[in-house]
């Protein structure tokens, strides 16, 4: 009767924990970004694209944030990726919102209508955090100013 106790308690800890992590995600927002590199580079090509990502892409339920644009050729640093063509970063509300996206016709024409353009696509979801954008004032370890200097209020 012990070990059944322990089995069930154990089992329904367990159903908790696996729910909770379940559930974290369908609290968060989703941000799905797309890096198209293309077979044509031309600047023709680009915005052929990022209109298509206008639209298809724009105005889907759940949708928080859509962004598509260029590589920004100035950022030359040993870090940057340079792999891409066109960007497009799609928030939505809720991973649910993320997977009717997925499947929505529009979403299906875009990909039906521009995919022989695609040299490559990369795929990046993540789950993030809502910020208000608020300036936060960055302190140094150890207290006293902060890098950037504030003129004082009269």
């Amino acid at each position: 009767m012990t070990s059944r106790f322990v089995y069930l308690t154990l089992s329904a800890v367990l159903c908790c924990l696996f729910a909770g992590v379940a559930a974290h995600g369908e609290d968060r927002m989703l941000a799905h970004d797309v890096y198209f590199s293309l077979k044509d580079k031309s600047p023709e090509a680009r915005t052929r694209l990022i209109a298509g990502c206008k639209k298809y892409l724009t105005g889907h339920p759940g949708t928080v944030w859509f962004s598509a644009g260029t590589l920004a050729a100035e950022f030359d640093r040993e870090v940057n990726d340079r792999d891409f063509d066109v960007a497009l970063r799609v928030v939505f509300k809720s991973k649910a919102a993320h997977d009717v996206y997925q499947q929505d016709e529009r979403h299906q024409k875009f990909v039906e209508e521009f995919r022989d353009m695609w040299a490559k696509v990369r795929v990046f979801d993540s789950y993030v955090d809502v910020s208000d954008h608020a300036e936060t004032p960055a302190k140094p370890k150890g207290g006293g100013q902060s890098g950037e200097q504030r003129k004082p209020r009269r």
